[in-house]
């Protein structure tokens, strides 16, 4: 495992992201939910992404349960702002804020979150800025070290961006969404602010084994949430079409070089970028998050790979995203 510099912490470069543990991508059991966790420990993981609305806490239970029972102390950034109780735009308030947080302390077992982050609420309520003055109240009360913002357009990273004491952006990005890379890549390396990548396989869909019959789960937001039903469409198959972002896959797959996987292309495209931090897939199988950990050891891609990759997103991917982008 590599590891990157996230603020003035070494953490390492592959994550695990906690949705899937939580809910929303089918059942995963607490005994393989804890198991998923201890692999990636096992591995080197040293950041976790989390939530308090990821199963309505459940997600933050486990990860502090185990992380309990291990003598590692690693990095655990958690979010707030879509919690259903009591709901927007009482989410915004101090007050709430600081209920919500002080709730996430106390499943996850610890005095101070390390990371708490704005969990893509809406342009609105950043723009208008309260809700950071509320963060660095909660830093200067000592329950949170940084404070940062989960982002669903880089319209709204921008924004972000302009806030004083802002630690992170977390944002979508993989082969299918590559925007970032001209539009806020050299402003968040300049500000010092780490990036956090999620959905890098993008729903999956990057992994090339779904078919046009594949079934999912009715609990599952590929099955809920395939054209925006629910939230954000973005979040869901990179907001392409399910049919369409298949046909695209066959259209990836004869790149992939000889001796990996899909999928590994897909994560080590994403670590090829220096100026990402930490990419944080999920898992609902050890054999997924064992495999998520090992793409830090492959080696770069190909220059020329990424210029055919980046081909494809400009001329035949991009026109067919929905959502904020």
């Amino acid at each position: 495992m590599n590891y990157r510099t996230f603020d003035n912490v070494k953490v390492s470069e592959v994550g695990l992201g906690c949705w899937q543990i939580g809910g929303e991508w089918g059942q995963v059991s607490d005994r393989d939910a804890e198991a998923i966790v201890h692999a990636s420990l096992d591995a080197g993981v040293t950041f976790f992404d989390t939530a308090d609305v990821y199963g309505l806490g459940r997600s933050e239970t486990i990860l502090g349960r185990v992380l309990a029972s291990r003598s590692e102390k690693p990095f655990v950034a958690t979010k707030l702002g879509r919690f259903p109780k009591p709901g927007w735009p009482a989410n915004f308030t101090l007050a709430t804020m600081r209920g919500h947080t002080e709730a996430s302390l106390g499943r996850l077992g610890v005095d101070v979150l390390d990371l708490t982050q704005l969990h893509c609420v809406p342009t609105k309520v950043m723009r208008e800025g309260a809700v950071f003055d509320h963060l660095r109240t909660l830093r200067d009360e000592g329950k949170i070290r940084r404070f940062g913002a989960s982002v669903e357009s880089m319209d709204e990273a921008l924004l972000c961006l302009e806030q004083e004491g802002l630690a992170s952006l977390q944002i979508i990005f993989n082969i299918f969404r590559q925007k970032p890379i001209w539009t806020l890549f050299e402003q968040a390396r300049a500000r010092g602010v780490a990036l956090i990548v999620r959905l890098p396989l993008a729903s999956g869909l990057l992994a090339g084994k779904f078919k046009a019959d594949t079934a999912f789960a009715r609990d599952d937001h590929r099955t809920y949430n395939r054209d925006g039903q629910a939230f954000n469409v973005g979040e869901t198959f990179a907001g392409l079409p399910f049919e369409k972002g298949l046909e695209l896959v066959e259209t990836i797959r004869p790149l992939t070089p000889a001796g990996i996987t899909m999928a590994q292309m897909a994560m080590r495209w994403i670590l090829d970028h220096p100026e990402v931090t930490v990419v944080i897939p999920g898992a609902t199988r050890v054999e997924q998050a064992k495999g998520n950990a090992a793409c830090s050891d492959l080696p770069p891609l190909p220059a020329d790979m990424h210029e055919q990759l980046r081909r494809v997103h400009d001329q035949q991917v991009a026109p067919h995203i929905r959502g904020p982008y």
